[in-house]
């Protein structure tokens, strides 16, 4: 009896003196992985800050979608990190006792979850962003009709949509509902645009069309009027032409030749006396 009492005592002491350092070890790098954690999500908060995050939510449209709802995108952002290096932290402590422990699976399973988590809201922020600037320009360049501003909005609907079907199938969540909408949705517009431009731009077409071609007539016809060039002589004729030109002007300078003297009338010649 005693033996196996002290048998007994002896396992114990040599399972706490086996578990006790480990303990001690799970609690030091707990400790250290939440001083980190700490550190890092302060230093993102004040990056952030410097970085005018705030400003840049604000103009892409997220500011406005979650002001009802009390959500700060950037005050999930930082806890996202937060957690993500403290659970971190906590891999690394249960490490301790054995990577084949339950706990340790389930947090491997969590932080492989994480980084997609991130990665939804970045592209929920690209989505937002360039939604807002889609919504400026189709609202600019429509101007003042009426209808300007109702389809700057479905743009901007329509993108956000598209960013947050992205998002969800980043994380896994509904894609067996979000893939067939998003299908549903761009057969829709593809539809409506192959019936838009195939019949409703018919006429309008068929008109821009008859005014190229009139056009291109009219500028045809301008262009046979053209003015006649210039005929030049033959160097014959323009050697025989200079050889007149000379004589003329020799005999004007020299007088008049004996056949052009006139010839006196008869009966007037003078005598000799």
């Amino acid at each position: 009896m005693g033996e196996e009492l002290r048998q007994g005592l002896g396992a114990a002491w040599s399972m706490v003196a086996t578990f006790v350092p480990k303990l001690l070890a799970f609690l030091v790098i707990l400790f250290i992985g939440w001083l980190i954690a700490k550190a890092v999500a302060k230093g993102l908060s004040m990056l952030m800050g410097k970085i005018g995050f705030g400003r840049l939510m604000e103009r892409t449209g997220m500011h406005n979608l979650t002001r009802n709802s009390g959500i700060d995108p950037g005050n999930i952002i930082v806890k996202l990190v937060y957690y993500f290096i403290l659970l971190i932290a906590l891999q690394l402590a249960f490490g301790v006792f054995g990577q084949s422990n339950p706990v340790s699976q389930l947090l491997n399973q969590v932080i492989a979850f994480l980084p997609r988590i991130l990665v939804a809201i970045v592209l929920l922020i690209v989505a937002a962003a360039v939604a807002r600037v889609v919504r400026d320009l189709v609202t600019s360049a429509l101007g003042n009709r009426p209808y300007a501003r109702m389809i700057g909005t479905g743009a901007f609907v329509f993108i956000l949509a598209l960013g947050v079907i992205a998002a969800l199938n980043q994380v896994n969540i509904a894609t067996t509902v979000t893939m067939p909408v998003l299908i549903t949705v761009l057969a829709t517009i593809g539809a409506i645009l192959a019936i838009g431009l195939g019949g409703g731009l018919i006429k309008p077409m068929q008109d821009r069309w008859g005014g190229w071609l009139e056009r291109a007539q009219s500028e045809m016809s301008s262009g046979r009027g053209a003015p006649t060039p210039r005929t030049e002589h033959a160097p014959g004729m323009q050697t025989a032409s200079a050889t007149s030109t000379a004589s003329t002007a020799t005999g004007a300078r020299h007088g008049a030749t004996p056949t052009d003297t006139p010839t006196p009338p008869t009966g007037f010649e003078q005598r000799p006396r």
